[in-house]
């Protein structure tokens, strides 16, 4: 964990009286719980992305044609958005009902189970179609966990922390979900490189799937630690019973609110257009810009490595500021900025490809990420929170997913002035996120208990 999460978080620890059930609240073990849940879930999520490109489509397809092989793997990658709506409802119901505490050692269990049994599956040459098809379960399941992670985590340190610093500690959920992402990458590419690649193919690949299940107990006796909010178990018991399938309140009560945070999803365009495009851009023959896959892997790290340092500093920044304006700001600037990196590449300017990665995805689009986890919690009442973020999240990413291919289809390779087109269309779905943006409610200085009040 970052040196900046743990002497930040023991600086500004809070604890007051909580409800009867509930500890004292605890935003720094909320805090931690949260970071190394998210680390843990997005690291089993991105080494699935990793792996699907790297070896499965060579040990889980026919062989006999590639591109079929790499299409269907990446296929398979894509059916984890699919479930993440279903995992969306079922699991923010089951939050918003049961307990965040619940519903967080849950979805981690669950996911750390299917990353551990891929790890474990038999290949195409031993079973045949029964390998991908135990794969796309796998995959599937993995969609449905993940789609509980940060709303359930959000949820959590939003409602242990001090007003005036809910920005702050929901941030390193966030920071926690880059450092998976980058765990995955110094994990699986190392072995693929340092083995032959027969063995890579026959075993190595499994060995950081296996070790998921070592993490994943560390961060289930973690999370296990951590009490409910003490606002949240004051308001559970009976009232929980009595309350309606959260889905059909929050369809009832605040629909504008649910419609507005999709739409405001749409700026994770941002990171799809530099960290997606932007290396088919680079790498594809057909595009002409002549990077190799492993230039544009460092340019990713770095980007990710930008993130973790900037994500609790703009979180902090929200506290002060306000969500909305640095929302607004980063999601427009980004838009704005991605023309120019792409524009970066297209020059063949390794170092100016570095410095633009870092400003549009290490500084302009983490305010909008570092952000945005609390702004949604903000925008529902506590009984249907952890729903509302998980379903707006989800089906505003599962939209979203599908950006990269309509970039390819306006820009293949052979389009001229792709870094124009791909700049302006990006910029025009970020600015359907903005508006989205600033016609929500304004939650600068408001307490929980003030935007409770308001939304009832």
């Amino acid at each position: 964990m970052s040196t900046t999460h743990s002497s930040a978080v023991n600086t500004c620890a809070v604890s007051t009286s909580g409800a009867a059930g509930a500890g004292p609240r605890d935003p720094r073990k909320a805090a931690m719980s949260g970071w190394i849940g998210s680390a843990l879930e997005y690291y089993d999520f991105a080494l699935y992305s990793l792996a699907a490109t790297l070896v499965f489509p060579t040990i889980f397809f026919p062989s006999e044609n590639p591109t079929v092989g790499i299409i269907a793997s990446l296929a398979t990658y894509a059916v984890g958005y699919v479930s993440r709506p279903i995992g969306a409802v079922v699991l923010g119901a089951y939050g918003d009902r049961k307990g965040r505490k619940s519903v967080l050692v849950f979805a981690m269990l669950l996911m750390g189970f299917a990353t551990f049994a891929v790890g474990l599956l038999p290949t195409y040459g031993q079973v045949g179609l029964l390998a991908p098809a135990l794969l796309v379960v796998l995959r599937l399941i993995q969609g449905f966990a993940v789609a509980g992670e940060l709303g359930g985590a959000s949820a959590m340190i939003v409602e242990h922390s001090p007003d005036s610093r809910r920005g702050f500690f929901a941030s390193f959920s966030l920071q926690g979900t880059q450092v998976g992402s980058i765990l995955a990458t110094a994990v699986l590419l190392p072995l693929s490189a340092a083995l032959p690649a027969d063995q890579f193919a026959s075993w190595g690949w499994r060995i950081p799937f296996l070790l998921s299940a070592v993490v994943i107990l560390a961060g289930y006796f973690i999370r296990r630690r951590v009490q409910e909010p003490p606002a949240y178990a004051a308001k559970s018991g009976e009232a929980a019973q009595k309350q309606r399938f959260p889905l059909v309140e929050l369809l009832r009560t605040r629909p504008g609110a649910m419609v507005r945070c999709i739409l405001m999803t749409f700026a994770n365009v941002i990171g799809m257009a530099t960290l997606i495009f932007g290396v088919s851009y680079a790498t594809q023959k057909g595009y002409g810009n002549g990077f190799s896959s492993s230039e544009f892997l460092w340019v990713t790290l770095v980007a990710n490595i930008a993130a973790v340092v900037t994500i609790p500093l703009f979180g902090a920044l929200s506290d002060r500021i306000g969500r909305r304006t640095l929302m607004a700001g980063g999601g427009l600037l980004g838009g704005v900025m991605v023309g120019g990196y792409l524009w970066a590449i297209e020059q063949g300017s390794l170092p100016l490809v570095f410095v633009s990665v870092v400003i549009v995805q290490g500084i302009f689009f983490q305010m909008w990420n570092a952000t945005f986890a609390t702004f949604f919690q903000e925008q529902f009442p506590m009984r249907i929170r952890v729903t509302g973020f998980a379903v707006s999240q989800n089906i505003g990413l599962m939209i979203a997913s599908f950006f990269p291919s309509i970039f390819t289809a306006i820009a293949p390779p052979g389009t001229a002035n792709v870094p124009f087109t791909i700049g302006l269309t990006t910029f025009v779905i970020c600015l359907v996120a903005t508006v989205a943006t600033l016609m929500s409610s304004d939650t600068k200085g408001k307490s929980l208990e003030d935007l409770e009040a308001h939304k009832a």
